[in-house]
This record gives structure tokens, C-alpha cells and sequence, in this order.
């Protein structure tokens, strides 16, 4: 697996327009279990929005009609930290603190897991699914990207050269290639599927740490800045930055982010209480839809958009799941 580096050409940072104050609906449930910091809700195919209990060692449904909680038990020590649901209603969880990844059945509970080859990857992150049905995964601490491949459980590696890279957030282009934030750096690292080779590109500013990540449907990739305050853009033709500064400014702190069927990229400002929902336009450059979480939120780590109800879906570490339907 080779790896190598792109040193790319940037556009100047924009200062941020904003435009009138719109805002969206949000809505939040509070979780009955308290300090277990509920994280990363995915909505399955009867409208049960699931979610990790990261430290209470769980995972768990919302009936969002009902406000009804179920939560099923999982192996001890494995605090999770992401799920993902595939089309068939199974849930893949990742064991952040315990080297698996978990498959539940949430018809009869029965868990099956999948260890990491490698004793230094103990702390899978963030899924994600390529076409195939395979999952991509970051693990932070262990510096690496992988894949599990779900119909025979294996687990292929790729881990970055530098060392505390920090892999974060994860998505994949209309043509399945992956992509991820390099946290601990000022670079994006892409992968070839075909070949698993890993390029890192390094980003605008050397002060930049990417968080979270996302794509549009033009194949751009967008990113949130959490260190410097700022919402990017990468062109994979042109090879180049473009830069906008959130209306939080240099202390926004950035962090969960989500593209909707319109293609704006919607961002939690994290750096004050309450936390701040806002969106960016592609095609207008400006921001808009500057919400208050009624909760505070603590932090929105993650946000999940759910193309049939158009609605947006989140946890907080001040223990709510909560919902953004979009205007």
C-alpha cells in the first residue's frame, strides 16, 4: 500500500456574508440514560433513529412519534463510538475503546464482532458504506483507515506514515473513493480503493486541523476546520482551496457537519453555549439558518441527513438526540 503526497494550490479565505437570520426547526428527546454522552443517530428503514451510548456502553433506538428509548447491551469496555444501518436493518457499531467492530441484530440482539488485525488499532471511529456494502473506518489513535469487507470479515489496514495523524471523519465520492480528515495535521488523506494507495493533500493554512468531512454531489469535498474556525472546500479537478470563515469566527470550533439533497452543507458551531446550527449555501457563498440548540448541546460531534423526511439528525453530550427539519 503506497502513499504520497500532494502540495496543492489555494484560494484566499472569504470573510463570511451572512444572509437574513432564517432558522430551522429543532426539536430534541432526552435520553433516559444519564452521562452516557448519545452520539451519531442513523435512521433505519422503519424510522427508528439508532444511536450510541459512548460511555454507557450501549445502543439504542428513539421511536421519534412515540419518544419511546430501547436499548440493547454490548460487550463490556467497548464504548462506541459510531453506528451506521444498512439496508437491511443491521446495525454495525464501532468498538472504540475494545479493537472490533459489531454487528447487531435488532431483532434478537445477537451481537457479532470483528477484531482488528492489529493490536495497535485499538479504537475504531467513524463508518462509513462504499457501494458494495463494505465498511470504511478511521481509527484515531491508531493512525490508520480500514475496511471490512462484511461478507467474510476481513479487515484490511492502511495506516498514514507520519505519525498522530489522528484519521477522523470519513465519506466516499460518487466514484467510491475514500476520503478523511487528518485531524492531527493540515491534511486531507484520499484513497484509491482499487489500489489502496493513500495521498495526503495538505490544505490552505498549516494551522488548519479538518474534523469532519463531507461531499456534494459535484464531487467537491467539504470540510470544517475546528482549530481555525473555518468551512473548505477542495475541487478534485482544479486541485484547489477555497475557504470561508463561519460566522462564529476564529473561535467557532466548528465540528459536526452534514450535506443536504440541496447541497448545502450544514455545520454545529461548537465553540459557545449553546451550540450554533448553521448552514452554507454552495451556490450564493453565504451563510444563513444561524439556530441555537435549545439544550446548549454540550457538543455535536456528528449529524446524520436523512434524504426521505429532509430532516437532520444529531446527538449532544448534554444527553439529547435531537432533529433539524430543514426549510
Amino acid at each position: 500500500m503506497r502513499t504520497r503526497t500532494l502540495m496543492l494550490l489555494v484560494a484566499a479565505a472569504v470573510v463570511p456574508t451572512l444572509v437574513s437570520a432564517q432558522t430551522v426547526d429543532l426539536q430534541e428527546w432526552k435520553v433516559p440514560w444519564a452521562d452516557s454522552r448519545p452520539r451519531d443517530p442513523y435512521v433505519d428503514n422503519k424510522g427508528r433513529v439508532w444511536f450510541v451510548g459512548q460511555e454507557g456502553n450501549y445502543i439504542a433506538y428513539l421511536e421519534p412519534k412515540s419518544g419511546e428509548f430501547k436499548q440493547f447491551t454490548i460487550e463490556p469496555g467497548t464504548h462506541p463510538h459510531n453506528l451506521i444501518v444498512d439496508p437491511q436493518g443491521t446495525v454495525w457499531y464501532a468498538g472504540n475503546r475494545n479493537a472490533r467492530i459489531g454487528r447487531l441484530d435488532p431483532n434478537t440482539g445477537a451481537i457479532k464482532t470483528f477484531m482488528m488485525p492489529d493490536t495497535t488499532i485499538r479504537d475504531p471511529h467513524t463508518l462509513v458504506f462504499d457501494k458494495a456494502g463494505n465498511i470504511w473506518f478511521t481509527a484515531q489513535s491508531g493512525n490508520a483507515i480500514g475496511r471490512l469487507q462484511t461478507s467474510s470479515g476481513k479487515v484490511d489496514l492502511i495506516k498514514v506514515p507520519a505519525a498522530r495523524t489522528r484519521p477522523y471523519g470519513i465519506v466516499l465520492d460518487s466514484k467510491g473513493r475514500v476520503w478523511a480528515n487528518l485531524f492531527g495535521t493540515d491534511k486531507l488523506a484520499t484513497i484509491d480503493p482499487a489500489t489502496m494507495q493513500l495521498e495526503q493533500i495538505t490544505m490552505p493554512r498549516s494551522s488548519a486541523r479538518g474534523r469532519r468531512i463531507a461531499v456534494t454531489r459535484d464531487d467537491a469535498i467539504w470540510y470544517v476546520d475546528y482549530a481555525g474556525g473555518y468551512l473548505g472546500r477542495y475541487d478534485q479537478g482544479t486541485k484547489q482551496f477555497e475557504e470561508w470563515q463561519l460566522p462564529g469566527g476564529p473561535q467557532s470550533r466548528p465540528y459536526a457537519m452534514a450535506v443536504d439533497a440541496q447541497d448545502r452543507i450544514w455545520v454545529v458551531e461548537t465553540g459557545a453555549q449553546p451550540n450554533k446550527f448553521v448552514a452554507f449555501d454552495p451556490k450564493t457563498k453565504k451563510f444563513s439558518a444561524t439556530t441555537p440548540i435549545t439544550s446548549g448541546g454540550g457538543t455535536v460531534r456528528h449529524m446524520y441527513y436523512h434524504p426521505p423526511t429532509k430532516e437532520i439528525w444529531f446527538g449532544t453530550d448534554v444527553g439529547t438526540i435531537g432533529r433539524a427539519k430543514l426549510p
